[in-house]
């Protein structure tokens, strides 16, 4: 389907009060960003680690600061009228739970009272796709069904984003009060400087993946995200949660797909799901015993045994969200990769 470039919203129109992003130099948060610009939208605030010139050269406002600091987020709720809630930290790492759940949780909890405080009307929250479409099947699952707590709570960064809905609906969930919540997929495309999002598809390209995962996944392009977030802050629901995903792939065909594209071939092994868990767990421990990093996470072979299926028609109603072609989706990213972590012949 096409895909719009620019939005105009009501939002977007000039106003005195700020719209503030927490970790809009992320991946997606770069691609808002930038959309918001080009719509026309001067009255950025970008609360960050370290904003860099390009956006303070548009105009954008910079607050270098932590969700996680009560003081920060006090300043830099003031004089906002919406907020834009990015700033995370991913991790599949298993003793990267305190630091997510001090992110994610604690940090939403002293933004939302922040906001509360300084009278901000408006908030959209960007969580994920694996708080609620997880399963051991290949159903293609929506908002309405049940979210898989007993699953998702097996990695420490969906279990995180799970409390952090759940923070955020209990602090700004009274009447007046606008919340909405983004739930993308895997986000692919061009400009994952961090690795974020992108891991995946270079542990491909540099063929770090011993099995092929029997599992499935959803993904979609950053840019059409960055789309409905833009979108949501007009046309989102108080308190509803809306699935943004583009393609519902095995990891078989995923892996085919990027063979074709990049010509790097697909790992042909394939082993039953709980002998791989099982063996990535051993391998897990025999490297941690000798203090050295394993060559890849025991949880994130877990997860390929996994289905991450949705079906996203309620953000298209709703957000007018629509996606563009996952080839070309899966053609920036292994153009990104390759200029800037592989090199442009390596792999050719």
């Amino acid at each position: 389907m096409a895909t719009k470039t620019k939005v105009k919203t009501k939002a977007l129109a000039k106003t005195e009060k700020k719209i503030l992003i927490t970790g809009g130099t992320g991946f997606l948060g770069t691609h808002i960003v930038r959309q918001f610009l080009e719509s026309g939208q001067k009255n950025l605030r970008v609360m960050a680690s370290s904003v860099p010139a390009w956006m303070t050269d548009a105009g954008v406002e910079p607050f270098v600061g932590s969700v996680t600091n009560k003081e920060n987020v006090a300043a830099a709720t003031k004089n906002v009228g919406a907020i834009y809630h990015l700033a995370g930290k991913v991790s599949f790492a298993y003793e990267g739970a305190a630091q997510m759940n001090k992110i994610h949780v604690e940090g939403t909890r002293l933004l939302c009272e922040a906001a509360k405080e300084n009278g901000v009307k408006s908030f959209i929250l960007a969580s994920s796709s694996g708080t609620s479409a997880i399963s051991e099947t290949s159903e293609i699952l929506d908002e309405t069904y049940p979210q898989p707590v007993e699953i998702l709570t097996k990695w420490s960064y969906y279990a995180s984003k799970y409390y952090q809905e759940k923070t955020a609906l209990r602090i700004f969930g009274e009447k007046g009060d606008r919340l909405v919540i983004l739930n993308p997929s895997l986000l692919l495309g061009a400009g994952d400087e961090r690795l974020s999002s992108t891991k995946v598809v270079l542990d491909f390209m540099a063929r770090r993946l011993p099995t092929m995962p029997s599992g499935g996944l959803n993904f979609v392009d950053a840019r059409d995200v960055a789309n409905a977030f833009l979108i949501a802050l007009d046309r989102g629901r108080h308190g509803e949660r809306y699935l943004l995903g583009a393609a519902n792939w095995s990891f078989a065909e995923f892996f085919k797909r990027l063979e074709r594209l990049s010509g790097v071939s697909a790992p042909m092994l394939r082993v039953p799901k709980k002998v791989v868990v099982f063996g990535a767990n051993f391998i897990d421990s025999i490297y941690k015993n000798w203090n050295k990093t394993a060559p890849f996470e025991a949880s994130e072979v877990e997860i390929g045994e996994y289905f991450w299926y949705f079906d996203s028609s309620k953000a298209e109603e709703e957000l007018d969200f629509t996606t563009r072609d996952p080839a070309e989706t899966l053609q920036d990213t292994i153009k990104y990769l390759r200029e800037n972590f592989l090199g442009e012949g390596i792999f050719k």
